[in-house]
């Protein structure tokens, strides 16, 4: 049995795949999910699980090096903002136009779909290395 608190076998082994600079994308239920890439589906019902939920899971096993935002999210949504820079603490948050972010989804490992129900509530995570 894993010891991390992360237990979703798609999704551990997504992050065991990806080398330096790969990314994987964490999304609201509404993001496009582009045909080319592996949809890991967490959502259940509105809301469920959260965004934040799944990041906070996702963080426990993949090393950040940078993630990437909608900049409509840095002015819609502070709240969110300040939840992902503390679960992001020294990890550089990037941010462009929300189609510019959705054209970048379609070169990550995966998107994990959650029930989030909230605009912008995407992020992608690029992986650093842990040596």
């Amino acid at each position: 049995m894993k010891k991390t608190e992360l237990i979703n076998s798609e999704i551990s082994a997504v992050i065991s795949r990806m080398g330096h600079t790969d990314g994987i994308t964490i999304a609201d239920c509404g993001l496009p999910i582009p045909d080319n890439v592996k949809r890991i589906d967490l959502a259940l019902v509105r809301n469920e699980p959260s965004f934040i939920e799944t990041l906070k899971a996702v963080v426990t096993e993949l090393c950040v090096e940078r993630a990437v935002i909608a900049t409509e999210l840095f002015k819609n949504n502070k709240e969110l903002l300040e939840k992902i820079q503390t679960l992001l603490p020294g990890v550089t948050i990037e941010n462009l136009p929300h189609k510019d972010f959705k054209e970048l989804t379609s070169d990550t490992k995966a998107i994990i779909r959650t029930g989030e129900c909230t605009s912008f509530a995407n992020i992608i995570l690029y992986s650093g290395v842990t040596f």
